[in-house]
């Protein structure tokens, strides 16, 4: 199977059964993204496919050959860091880092969806800006599970991105 990570060219030879999440990281060797419960609970594993955030341990990776998927590796380096990435860092956004990977990843696709003004649950409005205010943002992030509780900070690290970004 060949695929696009962070816009690389990746083959693998997978069982066609093999997740997305468990081609990344068994045959792919990319481990940024992690596998917390394995059944779509915890947001721990989610990329980005085309440009829109899903659980990898919930969609089969041979559904995506011709899909551009970015993972965490593909956000940011050391030493030029993705802007959620750095906010993360400056908020003190993460505790043990397990979940940060997803948390990261779901909050890039969670601005993309917010700036098309696509509505949440919660959104006052099905038209027009979105504001990330905690309850939107909240809703917005409620798939990615984070043990730490340290979600203030993420909250503070997503708006602050959100309203640079404006």
């Amino acid at each position: 199977m060949n695929f696009t990570i962070n816009g690389e060219r990746h083959e693998a030879d997978p069982d066609i059964r093999a997740s997305l999440l468990d081609v990344l990281r068994e045959h792919l060797h990319l481990t940024g993204t992690k596998k917390g419960c394995d059944h779509g609970q915890c947001g721990a594993c989610t990329v980005l496919v085309n440009c829109r955030r899903i659980n990898s341990c919930l969609t089969l990776a041979v559904m995506h050959q011709d899909d551009e998927i970015v993972t965490i590796e593909g956000l940011g380096t050391p030493d030029a860091l993705h802007p959620l990435q750095a906010a993360f860092v400056s908020h003190d956004g993460f505790q043990c880092g397990y979940c940060t990977p997803g948390q990261i990843c779901s909050a890039v696709g969670m601005m993309d969806e917010a700036s098309k003004g696509w509505p949440s649950h919660v959104s006052d409005s099905l038209d027009g800006d979105v504001v990330l205010e905690d309850g939107e943002i909240a809703e917005r992030m409620s798939g990615n599970l984070c043990r730490c509780s340290a979600y203030p900070n993420m909250r503070d690290a997503i708006r602050q991105v959100w309203e640079g970004a404006k």
